[in-house]
């Protein structure tokens, strides 16, 4: 069975891996910032995604009622994403950044856990496989140690990993409520904005031209990324298309590969080649196959 060109799923796997590119290069930028305080960084990530998807909003004039149902998905997806961000800056902050991924990572799968419970959406034993595949080659590249992995800053680290899957299925539940991207962007990122921006006014650090400069093309390549999610998401399932959100892991190898000259070893080559194999068997459509065992 192959994808056909224009179906959901083809758009929401061409989303997904738009998505996971410019979350990579929204990591590079950041990287380049230099030395300025996460919190800053998280604020910049969301500031350009809230102004594009203001004018956005505005520009399409759609008439969109948002009745009591709605605001309650809306806001419960922001305030879910928002403690995802936070959860995940923290966890970077206190943890190995290997041990701090690889929790964050775990998103997928509670995606697949949300949307079997709150959308009722049936998950085949080939999909759950395929899956577990690409986490197992996630591991192999950032091999997390383990040696500091502390209990209050690990657990925090998990609940943004869950708070993330908990986002995307709620992304999920609006798209399919006819809810307009734009408006789930838009709403996300001002509840960001105003969590962080108490932070930034108080603990603000002068930055240069230059890091004004990466900040606001992270900014950039965070709204990319927060739209292909959303659309994603709005046009299939996550058993569907989850698996690969883990092509960010791909993209950020080759990028850090010609900025910054890192050289994957061989286990970080085992983990891609055990995503791209994963990803081919999930866009040929075999792990949607009916389970007949």
């Amino acid at each position: 069975m192959k994808i056909r060109l224009g179906t959901s799923k083809s758009k929401g796997i061409v989303c997904i891996l738009l998505s996971a590119m410019s979350f990579a290069l929204m990591n590079v930028f950041v990287r380049l910032a230099g030395d300025i305080p996460s919190m800053q960084k998280a604020f910049f990530r969301n500031l350009v995604a809230l102004v594009v998807a203001g004018v956005m909003v505005k520009n399409q004039r759609q008439s969109y009622r948002c009745n009591r149902t709605d605001w309650v998905l809306l806001i419960a997806r922001a305030v879910v994403g928002t403690l995802s961000i936070l959860g995940n800056f923290y966890a970077v902050e206190h943890l190995i950044l290997a041990d701090a991924n690889i929790l964050v990572k775990l998103a997928p799968f509670f995606a697949i856990v949300f949307s079997l419970i709150l959308l009722k959406e049936k998950v085949t034993v080939w999909q759950a496989v395929a899956v577990v595949a690409a986490f197992v080659g996630s591991l192999f590249i950032v091999k997390p140690s383990g040696d500091n992995l502390v209990l209050v800053p690990a657990l925090v680290g998990l609940s943004s990993g869950i708070a993330s899957g908990m986002a995307y299925t709620l992304v999920r539940m609006m798209g399919n409520r006819g809810i307009p991207k734009g408006h789930i962007v838009l709403c996300f990122s001002a509840v960001s904005c105003l969590s962080l921006l108490p932070y930034v006014l108080v603990v603000r650090a002068p930055m240069s031209p230059y890091q004004w400069g990466m900040l606001l093309l992270a900014g950039a390549a965070a709204c990319g990324g927060q739209f292909g999610m959303t659309a994603a998401y709005s046009y299939a399932p996550a058993r569907d298309i989850s698996v690969f959100d883990f092509s960010q892991v791909l993209f950020s190898g080759i990028l850090g590969f010609f900025i910054f000259q890192e050289v994957p070893d061989g286990w970080s080559l085992l983990g891609y080649t055990m995503i791209l194999v994963t990803a081919v068997f999930m866009a040929t459509g075999r792990a949607g196959k009916k389970n007949h065992t």
